[in-house]
């Protein structure tokens, strides 16, 4: 059996909204044809942009959305994606399957897309083969209410005021795609690029430098020592790989023991938080500086057949719970953690959405925001989790993850994931300081760890009504099926 306790009259801090962020890069089909299919396309589109996605997108309440990469980001010149789109020049996707980009989706489409879903724009800007300059036109196109050439060509352009605009990403990668270069150096060119991210007429922008891959403590230590002072938020990327970088595994074909290995790699996450936290603590003790994690998930082998550039997978049950056990995980470090972005939005790594022309479906993933979105801007409540082991030969994690929040309407949500696939866990939740008369619950699980939903079967995994969840004198009683993921609404 796993105990829980969860007090409730001590605050973890606020869970903001962030955390549900999301990324969308020029890659693959995320762009083309999973967002953007021009105005003269066949699919019912707004100004362009694929209605039906824009609902998805919106019924999830996304809060933010990155662009344009990725290791895009870097290649990436942002006059090229303005202006009248006959006459914006193409380019070459060099980090993507060496396709031609013709640059159709670019800045007004892009906000006018974060308007309609109702996101916060997160810009990452070109440092690796860009120019302080082209930085700083950019903010000030986008940002500048006045009488200059760049903010009078966003006027020509059909923009007549301005958009408020707050995240701006300074590089991407600058350790590997996005230059190749050695923290001391990225330091210093941070430090220079972001005295040129002007903030324009009660414009605030929260400056994103690049922060570290997985386990490089030392780029965390350097970019905060160095140049911590200037920033607003560090990026960590980390991603769940069952295998290794070259053999990574199969999306849909795995055993029990590779669905034990990947979800004790996505519980590593708790670990590089923990870690690299630490080291921003010593010197923004008042944590002042976000932790940004604006890329994170599941990476597998593509889809036989599919362009290996294009970086198309399918999304199991087995993503699910990569979902649902890094939010708990978010939610534990929500004093540091202040935003997060899943890789990626639509037909690309962990995708909440696959399109095939004019079809769409939500992936378990989507349906694992979709449940978990009750704790955006939640208070989140303190825990203390005896978890039963989940084992697998020698080897064994905790059984059980979960996080537990209260909106400010006084009502409890309670998340919770059974990591085991073959038995269900008996959960005992002791609600301390908490006075609670009802409890109502969603499920999502599926006979099969490897169960998906295409294009033929949409609805293989979907949320469910769940019953087992029995409340009595402060005391919770939770029977999680197995291979599960369990949100609880108590009030």
């Amino acid at each position: 059996m796993t105990k829980v306790i969860i007090n409730g009259d001590i605050s973890k801090g606020i869970i903001n909204k962030n955390i549900y962020g999301h990324f969308a890069e020029h890659l693959g089909r995320c762009i083309y044809e999973g967002i953007w299919v021009g105005e003269d396309s066949d699919i019912p589109n707004t100004n362009g942009i694929r209605n039906d996605v824009l609902q998805a997108l919106k019924d999830l309440q996304v809060p933010v959305l990155r662009w344009p990469g990725g290791c895009f980001a870097d290649e990436y010149h942002w006059k090229d994606g303005v202006g009248p789109r006959e006459q914006r020049p193409k380019m070459v996707n060099t980090h993507w399957g060496g396709v031609v980009e013709n640059n159709h989706f670019g800045t007004h489409e892009f906000m006018e897309l974060c308007e309609l879903i109702g996101a916060e724009p997160y810009i990452c800007g070109n440092v690796g083969s860009g120019t302080v300059q082209e930085m700083a036109q950019w903010i000030e196109y986008i940002t500048f209410d006045g009488d200059t050439p760049m903010a009078n060509w966003r006027k020509e352009n059909g923009r007549e005021k301005p958009w408020k605009f707050k995240y701006f990403g300074i590089g991407n990668e600058s350790w590997g795609c996005g230059g190749n270069m050695r923290p001391e150096y990225y330091a210093d060119l941070f430090r220079r690029y972001a005295t040129y991210v002007r903030n324009f007429r009660g414009n605030n922008i929260y400056r994103i430098a690049c922060g570290a891959s997985d386990f490089n403590y030392r780029w965390t230590e350097v970019l905060m020592r160095e140049a911590g002072y200037l920033m607003d938020g560090l990026s960590l990327h980390y991603y769940t790989i069952p295998g290794t970088w070259e053999n990574k595994g199969s999306a849909t074909e795995f055993d029990e023991q590779t669905w034990f290995i990947t979800l004790k790699k996505t519980l590593v996450m708790d670990e590089l938080i923990t870690r690299h936290g630490k080291i921003m603590d010593q010197y923004d003790p008042q944590k002042r500086v976000g932790l940004i994690i604006d890329e994170w998930g599941a990476w597998y082998d593509v889809e036989p057949g599919t362009n290996p550039g294009f970086l198309y997978q399918q999304n199991t049950l087995r993503d699910a719970l990569i979902a649902g056990i890094n939010f708990n995980i978010f939610h534990k470090h929500c004093e540091r953690v202040q935003m997060t972005n899943i890789a990626q939005t639509i037909n690309v790594l962990q995708a909440i959405i696959l399109t095939d022309g004019a079809k769409m479906i939500k992936t378990p993933t989507y349906h694992v925001f979709d449940m978990y979105k009750v704790h955006q801007d939640a208070e989140a409540l303190e825990i203390s989790c005896d978890s039963a082991e989940y084992r697998m030969g020698e080897q064994s994690i905790p059984e059980v993850s979960v996080s537990a929040s209260r909106n400010q309407q006084g009502q409890v949500h309670i998340s919770l994931c059974n990591l085991n696939h073959a038995q269900e866990s008996i959960v005992e939740i002791d609600l301390r300081g908490l006075d609670l008369s009802s409890v109502n619950g969603t499920v999502l699980t599926a006979d099969q760890i490897n169960t998906y939903n295409d294009f033929d079967n949409p609805d293989a995994v979907v949320p469910k009504s769940f019953n087992d969840a029995k409340l009595q004198q402060n005391k919770l009683v939770v029977t999680l099926p197995s291979k599960s993921v369990v949100v609880l609404a108590l009030q």
